[in-house]
């Protein structure tokens, strides 16, 4: 409805979404209008003259509820669109939801939108609008979790699958259908057996054989929320369909090593990939060995006779005390703890049977490696030989540890290491790797027995290092070891710690504790000036791709924190004019982090996400008013509490703070010291001199 003719200059400007925005110089109908004042826009008044006005939400809700089953085409289809931009705002999307919008939405789906698809031979891009605007809507409302995904039918289910399914799509409406069935699997175990009977691996396989990066992200992400919650035991089943289809060498050569540069989203979805299929190793890394399971002792003596080649030896031959001296002997050259009977040495978790896995696989994979570890440690010292019953148990769980298995994927984490893509039994290559590593680095070391724990540091380190580089292969991740040995190892140690060095002596530790109120005092500026820049800050949802932010930062002078919403995120620091709310820092009583926000006590699925309940803090002020955050990484929580803190007086107890005190503190000193160098401090002050016999002296300067 249009304004009253008394309300003149009438501005109205369309940021691409929810909601309608005018500027009106006169205001005294404005009561008559169907326009309300919304509470955030009540401080744009100025002198009383101008104000900022939004249409009620209520009133847009209806009347786009109205035109989307309007028989025009055009006026449908941009009703579609309107409303899939509009559904972002929760205000709009509650007043759409109350009108039954979600159902009308979902019927249109179910119906396959009858009366236009008999027209989609004539009109096939009109329609995949229709469809492609339907489906955007629908995802951006249920976003808001005001809905539960478990009330929707079969038949909807059915239509979203049949779109993945169809070889020929259109690319905007296979995007939101693959993220409708990812958000179906992860918000409800119910949905997840529905989406599991219409959607097959198989039928996912070509969309990763294409050339769309996004589509293979969502494509990927889709069969990560399949696996992610199926059941355990169905697991194992799973990963067989995924090794039969060849996921993996398809993944490799479509995605891996693809033209495009791999992006973020993606590399976190390999990343939850590689996690996943890494934890279904956590079954036999928590299964004990039963010492009476003839099968499990079976695999003990394949690796002796492997080891000893004794397999034509009789089992009669000698006395059974001969046989057990002889079983004694060879066990001990394995390196087993528990020489008479080795299977005790498998029932400690983790590692329990995984390590014996291991083992196995390196005897018959790698055979000549595994006899020449075994023959020429059986031929050292006692002392001097590198037990490898020992250190492959020790190893495997070394590598657990590394790799994480057992632990849920993080939600930020990109860390996806390209080599394991490239073998089918990349873990057990991994360890083949790393088992050779650990003999070549004991002889470099000179170990013997008391070293056992030292030399499994370095090889840790030696691991650590190589994956930092993300190498592409096996082979690559092998020679860069071979550029790791213990040698180089103690070299970048030492550099290390000449970059860090600790001066102990009295005077340097007095001169420290001297200049370290300056050093915080410059920390805390660089903290305020951080937040004086600002940090655009995402919001938390039901869905695990967010794509709404918002935006906080501190003003010049200190006194005021400045925040407000974007519709996406900002490319560099976004003005304080166009951050719409305000925040004294003098209201500020407290800053809460972690399970103490209350953010945090109301999404309950948060909870058991450890990194999120790390990044969240939360800012109380009045008497019960909380602005809640959710740091996009571990710096800028640090930044953001340090510099908090700072404006309320406290001390700032980051780990952050601390590191950089360190820091800054040994470069401070280093520079001090500069001419020092070569110079040896003494413990104890030089004695001061007597004074003289008398002050009657003066310098000439001529």
């Amino acid at each position: 409805m249009p304004p009253p003719a008394d309300i003149v200059k009438v501005a109205i400007e369309w940021p691409g979404a929810f909601p309608k925005l005018m500027e009106i110089d006169q205001v005294s109908n404005a009561d008559s209008t169907n326009f309300y004042i919304t509470e955030k826009n009540r401080n744009n008044i100025k002198n009383g003259s101008i104000l900022r006005l939004t249409t009620s939400a209520a009133q847009v809700a209806q009347q786009l509820h109205e035109r989307i089953q309007s028989s025009s085409m055009d006026m449908k289809l941009d009703a579609l669109k309107d409303l899939a931009n509009s559904s972002r705002d929760i205000t709009f999307a509650q007043e759409f939801i109350n009108l039954d919008g979600i159902s009308l939405l979902t019927q249109m789906v179910e119906s396959g939108t009858e009366r236009y698809q008999k027209l989609q031979k004539i009109m096939k891009p009109c329609f995949g609008d229709l469809l492609s605007f339907t489906l955007t809507a629908f995802v951006e409302l249920m976003d808001h979790g005001i809905v539960s995904w478990d009330t929707f039918s079969l038949a909807f289910i059915k239509k979203i699958a049949s779109y993945v399914c169809k070889s020929a799509m259109d690319t905007a409406v296979l995007q939101r259908s693959l993220a409708i069935l990812e958000s179906m699997v992860l918000n409800s175990q119910d949905l997840y057996q529905k989406v599991a009977q219409e959607i097959t691996i198989g039928q996912l396989i070509p969309h990763l054989q294409g050339t769309d990066q996004d589509i293979q992200t969502y494509t990927i992400a889709v069969i990560n929320a399949l696996f992610l919650k199926s059941p355990e035991e169905k697991r194992q089943e799973m990963a067989h369909i995924l090794a039969q289809k060849q996921l993996r060498s398809i993944i490799l050569s479509n995605v891996i090593r693809s033209n495009k540069p791999i992006n973020d989203e993606m590399a976190h979805q390999l990343y939850v990939l590689q996690v996943l299929t890494f934890n279904l190793l956590e079954d036999r890394m928590m299964t004990k060995m039963d010492p009476q399971d003839q099968a499990q002792r079976d695999i003990i003596f394949e690796l002796r006779r492997i080891a000893f080649d004794v397999e034509c030896e009789s089992n009669n031959s000698g006395s059974i005390e001969k046989r057990k001296s002889m079983y004694t002997r060879d066990y001990k050259k394995l390196g087993f703890i528990n020489h008479v009977n080795p299977a005790v040495d498998f029932t400690q978790i983790p590692p329990g049977m995984l390590a014996l896995d291991n083992m196995l696989y390196f005897a018959r994979h790698h055979q000549d490696a595994y006899i020449r570890i075994v023959l020429e440690n059986s031929s050292r010292e006692d002392k001097h030989e590198c037990p490898f019953g020992r250190s492959s148990i020790e190893l495997t769980k070394m590598l657990c540890e590394i790799l994480k298995v057992g632990e849920l994927p993080s939600e930020n984490c990109h860390d996806f290491h390209p080599m394991f893509f490239t073998h089918d039994r990349s873990f057990e290559e991994f360890f083949c790797i790393c088992i050779q590593l650990l003999n070549k680095t004991w002889k470099e070391m000179r170990a013997t027995s008391e070293d056992f724990n030292k030399v499994m540091q370095v090889v840790k380190e030696q691991i650590t290092r190589a994956l930092t580089i993300k190498p592409n292969s096996l082979d690559q991740f092998k020679s860069r070891l071979q550029n790791l040995s213990y040698t180089e190892i103690l070299k970048l140690r030492q550099s290390e710690r000449m970059n860090q060095e600790d001066f102990q002596s009295r005077p340097i530790l007095e001169l420290r504790e001297k200049i370290q109120p300056e050093i915080m005092e410059l920390i805390k500026q660089q903290r305020l000036n951080r937040l004086c820049e600002g940090t655009c800050f995402r919001k938390i949802s039901s869905r695990r791709r967010q794509d709404k932010f918002w935006y906080c930062r501190l003003s010049p002078n200190h006194k005021v924190l400045h925040y407000g919403d974007l519709e996406e995120s900002p490319q560099g620091e976004v003005p304080h004019d166009s951050l719409q709310d305000k925040l004294p820092v003098a209201d500020i009583k407290a800053v809460v982090t972690g399970k103490d926000c209350p953010h945090m006590k109301e999404k309950g699925a948060l909870k058991q996400n450890k990194e999120v309940l790390e990044l969240a803090f939360s800012v109380l002020y009045e008497s019960d008013e909380y602005l809640n955050f959710i740091a996009p990484d571990k710096h800028e929580y640090c930044v953001w509490t340090d510099g908090l803190n700072a404006l309320l007086g406290k001390e700032m107890t980051s780990e952050f703070t601390r590191s950089d005190m360190d820091t800054l503190l040994n470069m401070e000193m280093k520079l001090r010291l500069l001419d020092l160098e070569n110079i040896q401090i003494p413990e104890v002050p030089p004695p001061i001199p007597k004074e003289p016999s008398n002050y009657d002296f003066v310098y000439d300067c001529n």
